[in-house]
């Protein structure tokens, strides 16, 4: 079903209204049903140049400077539809530039992920070392995948699809990149996974292998690990709040907090959010 929900890629000019109307509608999904509290003003989205396609072929964020920032925001990056560098079909992505895929990609790099997450900051005066020193992909990839576990339930089944897709790709990764490093796994077997159980396209498999291999050991896996540290802080705060949980201020806190390690976010929930929605 995913191979066949890909054939229908969404090219050129196309791209761009298409995710600024995806982005409404998700923005919609997030007030109706009180997930976070929204920006009046829109997020920035924009196509990528040929030379960033090349670089980075999905869509992702590019995150506003967090010193000396004068008014800059962050953007969320379209690619181009990517060609094949060889002509043929076997390296070509059809991965992040089809209908349903979209629900998952544009709720974690746009809203209520990335850009609500990156802009929160700077607008809310975050300190650079809740902002800055502390980034890193537990705490950003973690909210980001976390995300699209909030959006799943109220998307359309092919979104819901593509978002499980996705998840298990994240969960991949946690064993994946580390057995790699270890010989646990070889990349012919990695390559198997990836194309057969996770069904991404070779050239995205191929990127994945090259990133878990030398361009950037250990980064992936953190993509599964911050999300589920959230999960595990999410359901330790229903249980202490009860009928009290309400997750848009739980949300908003979270994002209130910058950057923290689980382990400062979890304390800053416990000492702080929890007594004041317990007495407030």
């Amino acid at each position: 079903m995913i191979r066949e929900l890909k054939k229908k890629q969404i090219t050129g000019e196309s791209i761009l209204p298409f995710y600024e109307k995806r982005l409404q509608e998700i923005e919609a999904l997030i007030r109706a049903h009180n997930i976070v509290t929204l920006p009046n003003r829109p997020a920035i989205i924009r196509l990528a140049t040929p030379a960033e396609t090349a670089q980075q072929p999905a869509p992702h964020m590019v995150p506003p400077p967090f010193l000396h920032n004068t008014g800059q925001r962050g953007e969320f990056v379209l690619p181009l539809n990517i060609p094949s560098a060889t002509g043929g079909v076997a390296d070509k992505y059809d991965d992040f530039t089809f209908d349903s895929v979209a629900w998952t990609l544009t709720a974690h790099e746009a809203r209520p992920g990335h850009e609500l997450q990156f802009d929160s900051m700077v607008e809310q005066g975050v300190s650079l070392a809740r902002a800055l020193y502390a980034f890193n992909s537990t705490n950003a990839e973690g909210w980001g995948l976390y995300s699209e576990y909030l959006m799943q339930p109220y998307e359309p089944v092919d979104g819901q699809l593509l978002t499980l897709q996705l998840r298990l790709l994240r969960a991949a990764r946690a064993f994946l990149d580390p057995e790699l490093q270890s010989g646990e796994v070889t990349p012919a077997r990695a390559y198997e996974v990836l194309e057969k159980d996770v069904v991404l396209s070779h050239a995205f498999a191929t990127e994945e292998v090259e990133r878990f291999t030398f361009r950037s050991p250990g980064q992936a896996n953190s993509y599964f690990y911050g999300y589920t540290r959230l999960l595990s802080l999410r359901k330790e705060t229903e249980a202490a709040l009860g009928a009290r949980f309400d997750q848009k201020k739980f949300h908003d806190f979270i994002l209130s907090q910058g950057l923290l390690p689980p382990d400062l976010m979890r304390k800053a929930v416990l000492e702080d959010f929890i007594p004041a929605q317990k007495h407030g």
